[in-house]
């Protein structure tokens, strides 16, 4: 039976709840990457609670680092943005503070965390995909994913050696799931990786596609199907997605893969990464940026862990994935990521 790992859970969310720690477009553009600017050791506490709770695998705090985002966040040092020359710093204090996270734990992992193109716009476009005419194409998005990779590359301290995965995240729209793959083999990189997608919609016809209206099976090709330019990804999955979802998603992921392989279309089966949101029927508002209860009180009837728990047995009695690495994303605590690990 296929092995299953568990990843952690949402690290935003966590900084702001259990931490007090509070984020917004104006003046933290980076989100949760602004703590490698403004307070590295409440980020080490809060990183250090999931290796307490017994993941095998941390995201570092790189998800909304951009140049961009670099360029609009003033500090002292820099009252007119921090510039491209002095990012490598911080992102190095990313990976060695998620290296102290997990201390001597040496089962635990590190993958680098890269969202999306649209997780670095004001406000935040990865739900809905609609990104700018400069970055609106998959060649313009192969070019920005490439530009970013170099960042880690040229900075001090071989970050790239550090890691043992990296994680393009909550992706909303297939070119980007094509260029991120030409970045990684235009860039010569060998980690593995993976690619998860975000499932937003709300209405029956958008529940199971990308927010572009991609189908599954148009996502699963985009990812694993062979690519003259494109490095094939070590899994694939789905993170930021209502839990209520997951189940219906991950068969057709598994069907589609199957598919895949029936056809010799691919040649080693993928990872299944599994990381939907720890929400109650909560929903982010890009325009408030708050979360906000929906007019109906929407409450699942099993524990969240359970669900998740449910669909890996599943999933791994119907297979086709090569092992499974699970946890969560939005308002996923620390506590749920320990009592996902005692549920599997």
């Amino acid at each position: 039976m296929a092995s299953v790992k568990i990843l952690d859970g949402g690290l935003g969310t966590s900084l702001q709840d259990k931490y007090g720690v509070e984020f917004n477009s104006t003046s933290t553009p980076l989100w949760s990457s602004h703590m490698l600017v403004s307070d590295p050791a409440t980020l080490l506490a809060c990183q250090r609670d999931f290796t307490a709770a017994g993941v095998d695998m941390l995201l570092t705090a790189t998800y909304q680092a951009s140049i961009e985002g670099f360029r609009r966040t003033k500090t002292a040092d820099f009252p007119n943005g921090i510039p491209r020359s002095a990012i490598g710093s911080f992102l190095e204090t990313a990976v060695r503070v998620a290296e102290q996270a997990r201390g001597s734990h040496e089962r635990v992992k590190i993958a680098l965390s890269l969202g999306p193109y649209g997780a670095c716009m004001i406000p935040g476009q990865e739900y809905s995909g609609k990104y700018d005419e400069t970055h609106n194409d998959e060649d313009a998005l192969f070019h920005w994913h490439l530009d970013r990779l170099h960042l880690f590359m040229e900075a001090d301290g071989d970050l790239l050696s550090r890691v043992e995965y990296v994680a393009f995240e909550t992706l909303p729209r297939l070119d980007e799931i094509r260029a991120v793959r030409r970045a990684m083999h235009t860039a010569g990189l060998t980690v593995p990786f993976w690619i998860a997608c975000v499932f937003p919609g709300t209405e029956p016809e958008f529940m199971h596609t990308l927010p572009d209206g991609s189908s599954i099976e148009e996502i699963v090709s985009a990812a694993l199907a062979p690519m003259d330019d494109g490095v094939a990804p070590w899994g694939v999955g789905i993170n930021c997605t209502k839990t209520h979802k997951v189940p219906y998603l991950v068969e057709r992921f598994g069907d589609c893969v199957s598919k895949l392989l029936a056809g010799d279309k691919i040649q080693t089966l993928p990872s299944l990464v599994l990381y939907p949101d720890g929400t109650n029927g909560e929903v982010y508002n890009t325009t408030t940026q708050k979360w906000e209860k929906p007019d109906m009180d929407i409450q699942d009837r099993l524990p969240w862990e359970t669900q998740l728990a449910d669909v890996v047995h599943n999933a791994q009695q119907k297979g086709p994935f090569q092992s499974f690495l699970i946890g969560g994303c939005c308002k996923t605590t620390h506590d749920d990521i320990r009592r996902l690990r005692q549920r599997i």
